[in-house]
């Protein structure tokens, strides 16, 4: 009797070990269910496959120098979150799992500027940082509405100026884009990225009408 005490005794601390690794485990468990998702992040800017094939100009001729300056957004939609219609009259919702890689503002103008400098041919001197170089055409540009329904479609009106230099010719535009935008967040990312290229083309249209 006095060996099966003595076994039972020995046996304790190996079982308030494996009792306390168990608990260790659920709650590593825990925490691990507890733990927030990683955000998303997303950019407006076209892959090399998407974007259109650049007209390059060639060792005869001279570039066009534009200066795509950042585009104006609206301060509620300026988060790093994007911003969808909630299903209220005017309600705003922050996507805080899906975001820009970068500022909207940024997005936007980068997006815009890869597009024309493929459409025209063009040299962008912000975007280069050829603080050297005297821009031809200066394009500005700001955001009026950008809103989009999950799931549903996709909407934004963007006003533009482009301005000849040097003799200040000016010519102003404005965007008007309605997409269907199947897919969630995916699908309104890539409507809003077709309606920077629809903006894009308009403003294209608009250097080349200033062009001698």
């Amino acid at each position: 009797m006095m060996m099966r005490s003595a076994d039972k005794t020995r046996m304790k601390p190996a079982v308030l070990a494996a009792l306390a690794a168990l608990a260790a485990l659920a709650a590593l468990a825990v925490l691990a269910g507890c733990a927030s998702p990683e955000p998303r992040y997303y950019t407006l800017a076209n892959g090399a496959a998407t974007a259109p094939a650049p007209t390059a100009p060639t060792a005869t001729t001279t570039p066009i120098w534009i200066e795509v300056s950042p585009v104006r957004v609206p301060e509620r939609l300026n988060r790093p979150q994007l911003v969808v219609a909630d299903g209220s009259e005017g309600g705003l919702k922050l996507l805080d799992l899906s975001r820009w890689s970068s500022p909207l503002p940024d997005e936007l103008r980068d997006a815009l500027s890869q597009q024309l400098q493929a459409r025209l041919g063009a040299v962008d001197t912000y975007q280069q940082g050829l603080s050297e170089v005297t821009p031809v055409y200066r394009v500005t540009s700001e955001v009026v509405r950008l809103d989009g329904d999950l799931g549903q479609r996709a909407a934004a009106t963007i006003a533009w100026t482009v301005r000849k230099l040097p003799d200040g010719k000016v010519l102003s535009g404005r965007t008007q884009t309605e997409l269907p935008a199947p897919g969630q967040v995916d699908g309104m990312v890539s409507a809003y990225r077709q309606i920077v290229a629809t903006t894009a083309a308009d403003i294209a249209a608009g250097v080349q009408s200033l062009r001698p």
